[in-house]
């Protein structure tokens, strides 16, 4: 305690019921406050922390200037004093207030008998009221609950209001916690009980909370009635409590503390001297039932299900039975399952059933609820015991028995097709016998039974539980050739008898010079111990068939290294598995094997990592087979060393020969004896073969047992990456086997990936890692810069460093371009061919084009029908192959062009021979949202192809629409145009090279794609056949014409008179001269200043549309010089259309002339053919005839102009 005399007015006379401040000048959290216990109480004020902390102190003095410290306070009744409280912690948290009362009883009243509290008393701390109960021995004061009542509880109250009873009854002590707003309205307690009430701070408490009352102890009454079938036994469970049980009345009456065993009574009242007699005696209700063949008394098994209800009951009935009787239990209401000796059922009642057999040996079964069973059949004198927990529901009957002759148990068999089934005694039971027939033929044998036939046969036991006398051989026989088997060592799971212990044998044979080999699947078999038992209870054992008897070739067990067995000539495999459980048999592969002279080749297959695998040699612990031999071939995982350890053997004595083991690997032989250091630390498969000589048989025989043990030989494969010269180039090496001894290191760090950044160098390590089991890919990035013109790249695979020893898996090449340009990707074969559906690639070279976002662009390889792809976006081409030592480019030749529209053009010259496939880019997925892809499809002259959507999937847009649009390269009219929520038509027939264009929008849900399956046709030339007509019947117009000019001419010569002309400029004739003195090439005889239309023309003429027709010039005067003839306005000129306007719009397509398209191709058709010109050789008259025969020389004849044809470009070649 610790005296402190404060000075100054801070602490002056001026107290309050409470006041928070601050001590001084530290942060000292002060309380000041006044208390007043009252009377019969006991306050006591305590320190929950360190008393350097926190302090209780008394306040006195002349004004209050003198404090009393200490961690634990006791305020005295009636007696009210000043505290004060400091403390450097939060002071509601850090002080905990007791305020304890007694209640003292007799044996009829309490004092006092309202139990209160003091509500407003130190309320600002936790508190703990507690109430002692202190009554007269054999008194119980009774607390009434006043307010809402309690409820009991395990767990903290919420709302800051924990009761809790602590009861003393005999020694023992019993919590009970309570929390408030329940049914309990009424607490019973004896001497030393204690209530409490706990509260948190500032917490309201009622003023009254309990109202006391005492009365004397009298414990509980039970009135029985026991018949005189009937033993009740009550018996004390604890020993620490002073309960009794009383009977009887005045001098008759008895009492016992550890319990009454009672018979044939009626209406007796047992008194407990205690309130909860069920936490002291525990009670047990025996019965017994007369069973005669065919009936039983009583008929069931019954119980009061209210009498005794909160005891610990056991329920027993002895049923006694005749021999050669059939006792069934029914449980009309609990289904039951059989559980082992060891378990406890963990809830409701526990059956437990114990038969007495004829040679006095007890069986008993422990059953649950919760099962299928809901009869039992029992044999011999029974005993039925159910433990019932306190308060467990029972229903009044548990049970019925009825009688009847044992008749034993029937079963239907029908065995598989040559199947044999053998029953055969399993344990000495005197009393049953498996039958076949029925009366009066029925054959009984109390040993053994043999089913060869495959039909439905009745099975007849004596006793009820056949599968506890009797085991199963399922057996069946198959016979190999010389090169195949007639059926499979594993059948279907058997359904027959089920419940017994079952041994499925196979009984190979193959002819005597080869041998039968048993292939197991992963994980493969292990040898154990001829004789042991398997975990999973399936155990197989492989015998062969000796001239000196069977030889035990080994007993195995799913889950190890031996892959596979090979037995010469004759064998058998059994598979045992016990009753109840169900048949789960490793799937054998059965084949014929090579010609051996060994009795048995094992092969296995050791495990990777650290391993000790034990063998045995045939027939061990017994003699191993005179003058034969056994091999097993040993596959050693690659960088592992192994070593062979001999553990147990034993050496005959040799009559003739040695015994040896010899070991083979690869073409070299090693033999060694018993005694002699076997191979060490040696790497690679081998063979062991273990070779006896003839023994003899009167001593000890050959035995081995050996193991063989591996480790990883421990040299890592080391490699230094260095890729300083390649500073585009990166690495990735990761792990994709399942094998946990690969280890991967990069600079000493253990690390299952490994990245090897371009530009630097990296130490790797790999240790135990096949090929197989480690990925390698390499990436290049090659970067386009907008400043700059980029120049044309070939895609190749660089060498990588030599160390590297696993094989490139792929190799990646990321393309990045600025927001104006374009990647163009050509095959350096050619072209090259989309993997679509229908028409996948087949070529060992894969490329996968795939843009940035993740969108797929298409699986390529080479020679196919797509001349180029453009695509506008960063992308990534990542190229597989078998073997990249052996192709390494180039894959692709990359140039960049100017900013397309569309996402991604195929340019695409389809075969004529084949249909040609188009998919969607990132097909079957959709294309990528507000994209938009375009195919410009060549077709040769001649051809017009069929195009036909065969799988459209359409989303449902949030924005914008999906679009297929199809148009002509030389025309802007669409030939198709649809979006997502019009109809899609089957099939399109273009005639010449087209657009196919297809543009996705905001999907909502769903996606966007289509596969277009095109399909080149060969053109009818129906109109180049017209012309051909039209020409021939031309041709014969004008040779008619002319026939009829020269006859007509020749009539008008001879008309004509003869006349002198005068020319001024030419020579001077003489009438009727029919000559020129000049040649035709020299004179001008062959020009005419004029024509006369009526002798030339004239049968024209009286046509008058045809005069109308002509144009204004043919009309006007004659001229004196000749004029080309121009022809009539109606003939067909050839005019270019003009070039539409460009619109500030999005236009899905092209125009040619913007894009990389040639333009429209022309009509070919030569200058002499079109009707637009005329050869300048040709002379206008009606003869038209040719003025020389040098080479031709057109002339137009047409107004309107004419493009010169351009060059074809070479991807239209």
């Amino acid at each position: 305690m610790t005296e402190h005399v404060w000075g100054g007015s801070f602490y002056g006379t001026h107290l309050f019921p409470m006041s928070l401040i601050t001590c001084g000048m530290f942060q000292i959290e002060c309380m000041q406050l006044t208390a007043r216990p009252d009377k019969g109480s006991s306050v006591t004020v305590s320190v929950g922390r360190p008393s350097d902390q926190c302090t209780v102190c008394t306040v006195s003095g002349v004004n209050d200037t003198q404090t009393s410290c200490q961690s634990i306070l006791t305020l005295e009744p009636e007696k009210e004093v000043k505290l004060l409280f400091n403390c450097s912690h939060p002071v509601e948290k850090s002080y905990l207030v007791t305020i304890s009362q007694s209640i003292e009883c007799t044996k009829d009243t309490c004092s006092p008998s309202t139990i209160e509290t003091q509500p407003s008393l130190l309320n600002e701390f936790s508190r703990t009221f507690i109430w002692t109960i202190k009554a007269p021995e054999k008194t119980v004061v009774g607390l009434d609950v006043l307010g809402e009542g309690l409820r009991k509880t395990s767990q903290p109250c919420s709302d800051g209001y924990q009761y809790s009873v602590a009861a003393f009854e005999g020694g023992s002590k019993a919590d009970t916690l309570y929390c408030k707003a329940g049914s309990v309205t009424h607490l019973d307690l004896l001497d030393q009980a204690v209530v409490s009430l706990q509260v948190k701070p500032k917490t309201q408490v009622e003023s009254v909370v309990f109202q006391a009352s005492a009365g004397p102890l009298k414990g509980r009454t039970v009135v029985v009635t026991v018949d005189s079938s009937t033993t009740l036994s009550i018996s004390k469970f604890s020993q620490e409590s002073e309960c009794e049980l009383c009977s009887g009345v005045d001098s008759a009456r008895t009492c016992s503390q550890s319990g009454k065993t009672l018979t044939d009574v009626q209406s007796l009242a047992l008194d407990f001297s205690c309130l909860k007699p069920q936490e002291v005696y525990s009670v047990e209700v025996e019965k017994a039932i007369e069973c005669t063949k065919d009936s039983c008394t009583p008929t069931a098994g019954e119980t009061d299900p209210n009498l005794w209800k909160d005891f610990k009951r056991t329920l027993k009935w002895d049923i006694s039975v005749p021999e050669r009787t059939i006792l069934t239990l029914e449980l009309p209401s609990d289904s039951l399952k059989q559980v082992s000796a060891e378990d406890k059922c963990q809830e409701g009642p526990q059956y437990s059933v114990s038969t007495t057999r004829n040679d006095g040996q007890i069986k008993t079964n422990i059953y649950c609820r919760g099962g299928p069973m809901s009869k039992l059949d029992l044999i011999g004198r029974t005993s039925l015991t159910v433990d019932v927990p306190q308060g467990e529901e029972m229903d009044r009957t548990i049970f019925t028995a009825r009688a009847r002759p044992r008749a034993g148990r029937m079963l239907s068999v029908t065995p598989d097709p040559e199947t044999i089934i053998i029953l055969s005694r399993d344990t000495v039971e005197p009393d049953c016998s498996v039958c076949l027939g029925v009366p009066p033929d029925q054959k009984c044998d109390p040993k053994s039974l043999i089913l060869r036939e495959s039909r439905n046969t009745s099975v007849d036991f004596t006793c009820p539980q056949p599968e506890e006398v009797f085991k199963v051989e399922i057996n069946r026989e198959i016979d190999c050739t010389a090169t195949s088997c007639s059926g499979d060592i594993v059948q279907a799971e058997s359904s027959l008898f089920p419940d017994f212990n079952r041994t499925f044998t196979w009984d190979l044979k193959v002819s005597s010079t080869r041998a039968f080999q048993l292939d197991f699947p992963e994980p493969g078999m292990k040898q154990i111990s001829n004789g042991d038992t398997c975990p999973d209870e399936h155990t197989y054992v492989l015998v062969t068939y000796l001239r000196t008897g069977p030889a035990n070739i080994g007993t195995f067990c799913k889950g190890g290294s031996v892959t596979s067995v090979q037995v010469r000539y004759k064998g058998r495999v059994s598979l045992q598995v016990p009753g109840n459980r169900k048949m789960d048999a490793v799937d054998y592969k059965l084949s014929v094997g090579p010609e051996t002279s060994m009795v048995a080749i094992v092969k296995v297959k050791l495990p990777r990592g650290v391993s000790d695998t034990t063998f045995i040699a045939a027939n061990y612990p017994n003699d191993f087979p005179d003058n034969q031999q056994m091999q097993w071939d040993f596959a050693v995982p690659g960088m592992h060393n192994y070593s062979v350890h001999f553990h147990d053997h034993m050496a005959p004595e040799c009559l003739s020969k040695d015994v040896e083991v010899e070991y083979r690997k690869q073409d070299k032989k090693i033999r060694a004896g018993l005694t002699d250091k076997q191979p060490e630390h040696q790497q690679g498969n081998f063979g062991m073969v273990l070779k006896n000589c003839e023994t003899n048989r009167t001593l000890q025989g050959l035995t081995l047992k050996f193991s063989v043990s591996t480790m990883r030989s421990g040299h890592p494969v080391l490699c230094t990456v260095d890729l300083s010269k390649q500073q585009k180039v990166s690495l990735k090496i990761e792990k994709v086997g399942a094998d946990p001894y690969c280890e991967m290191k990069v600079n000493s760090q253990l690390s299952n990936k490994i990245n090897v950044a371009a530009g630097s160098q990296a130490q790797l390590s790999f240790l135990d890692c096949p090929n197989e089991d480690v990925r390698l890919t390499a990436s290049e990035v090659i970067e386009c810069q907008s400043a700059a013109p980029c120049s044309e790249t070939l895609l190749t695979v660089p060498t990588l460093d030599s160390c590297l020893r696993m094989p490139l898996h792929s190799f990646t090449w990321h393309l990045t371009i600025p927001q104006d340009r374009t990647i163009d990707l050509v095959s350096p074969s050619g072209s090259l061919q989309q993997s679509v559906p229908g028409q996948e690639c087949k070529d060992p070279v894969s490329l996968h084009v795939e843009e940035s976002e993740g969108f797929s662009v298409g699986d390529f390889c080479s020679n196919g029908i797509i001349q180029k792809v453009q695509v506008h976006a960063n992308i990534s081409i990542t190229a597989t192959t078998r073997d990249f030592s052996k192709t390494k480019g180039p894959f692709l030749n990359v140039t960049f062009s100017k900013e397309i529209p569309e996402t991604i053009i195929y340019q695409v010259s389809p075969h004529t021979s084949t249909p040609t496939m188009l998919a969607t880019p990132n097909w079957p997925k959709g294309m990528r949202p507000s994209s938009t892809v375009s195919w410009i499809v060549s077709l040769p002259s001649q051809y017009q192809a069929g195009v036909q959507f065969v799988n459209v999937s359409q989303p449902k847009c949030n924005d914008r629409h999906t679009a297929i649009k199809v148009k002509m390269l030389d025309s802007e009219e669409e030939l198709l145009s649809r979006r997502e929520d019009e109809k899609m038509d089957d099939k399109l027939l273009v005639p010449r090279s087209f657009y196919l264009n297809m543009s996705n929008c905001i999907p909502e849900d769903g996606n966007f794609g289509a596969v277009t399956k095109i399909v080149l046709e060969q053109k009818n030339n129906l109109l180049a056949i017209l012309l051909g007509i039209a020409g021939a019947l031309l041709l014969l117009l004008i040779i008619s014409a002319v026939i009829c000019f020269f006859v007509k001419k020749k009539k008008k010569d001879r008309m004509n008179k003869e006349a002198s002309i005068y020319m001024g400029r030419g020579n001077i004739f003489r009438p009727g001269e029919r000559q020129f003195s000049k040649a035709r090439s020299d004179n001008e005889s062959h020009v005419y200043a004029s024509i006369d239309d009526t002798m030339v023309y004239g049968h024209l003429l009286g046509d008058t549309s045809y005069a109308d027709s002509m144009q204004e010039h043919f009309k006007g005067m004659q001229l004196d010089s000749y004029h080309t003839f121009t022809g009539p306005s109606e003939l067909p000129v050839i005019n270019e259309p003009e070039p539409e306007p460009e619109v500030d719009h999005f236009n899905t397509f092209l125009d040619p002339s913007e894009s990389f398209l040639p333009p429209r191709p022309r009509t070919p058709i030569d200058r002499q053919d079109s009707l637009g010109f005329q050869d300048r050789r040709m002379v206008d008259n009606e003869l038209y005839t040719f003025r020389n025969t040098g080479e031709m020389n057109t002339f137009r004849l047409s107004g309107a102009d004419m493009e010169p044809e351009p060059p074809p470009l070479e991807e239209f070649l």
